[in-house]
């Protein structure tokens, strides 16, 4: 869900990735949001009102990235924000290097100003970004019930607070935010997973929501 993440906020257009500011926030949140999904980690919320997550035993994903993050939720329970700081920061390269190599972005050396040397990010032509964006489109504009992990993905796009950038694909207005809130929530209808797995999921949704609006205001300040 990381790499459709980050395919998503990728900007074709100008080359450059949507909220670069909170973007290691979301990664992370897409991680253990996968993690969840698949009934590898769980919530738990303690009397402070504090939400924690923690690895189901035995279920270590194969997956290097996902391996990680579980790791680090095995070794002791933890609250969501401090494992969105923790994982974080280090995934936009990796996650980014799995789409390079998979070719749905490619990247291009060139020297600004002819001489300092940059590397642009260009589509790869896959298809795969406007196949993502028809979907989240259908689950927002079109109201098709969606599959978990394309509502956890709408749900996380919404929650970092980069919705807004898949204008005028996705027309941001009233209808579209409703629809962004009510699947933030966990109504997803008949296509929801397990009571668990979904309040899972919800929580790690809003950890990021939470951090966004954190990041906003003291950027603001």
């Amino acid at each position: 869900m990381a790499e459709d993440l980050l395919l998503l906020l990728f900007k074709p257009r100008s080359g450059t990735i949507a909220a670069e500011g909170t973007l290691y926030y979301a990664l992370a949140g897409a991680l253990l949001a996968d993690l969840a999904l698949d009934g590898r980690v769980r919530t738990s919320t303690r009397w402070s009102g504090a939400v924690e997550v923690a690895a189901v035993p035995g279920t270590e994903p194969d997956d290097e990235l996902l391996r990680t993050a579980w790791r680090y939720v095995a070794d002791r329970t933890r609250g969501v924000q401090t494992v969105l700081a923790a994982i974080g920061p280090t995934l936009r390269q990796p996650v980014l290097d799995r789409l390079v190599a998979r070719g749905d972005v490619r990247q291009e050396r060139r020297r600004a100003l002819g001489l300092i040397p940059t590397t642009a990010l260009l589509d790869g032509g896959t298809g795969r970004r406007d196949g993502l964006l028809a979907d989240v489109r259908a689950v927002l504009v079109d109201g098709v019930e969606p599959a978990p992990r394309t509502a956890a993905l709408t749900a996380l796009v919404w929650a970092g607070g980069t919705l807004p950038e898949l204008h005028p694909v996705i027309p941001w207005g009233a209808p579209v935010i409703t629809r962004a809130r009510e699947l933030e929530r966990g109504s997803w209808g008949a296509a929801a997973v397990g009571e668990a797995v979904t309040r899972t999921t919800i929580a790690v949704v809003t950890a990021v929501a939470a951090t966004a609006v954190a990041q906003a205001a003291s950027s603001g300040s």
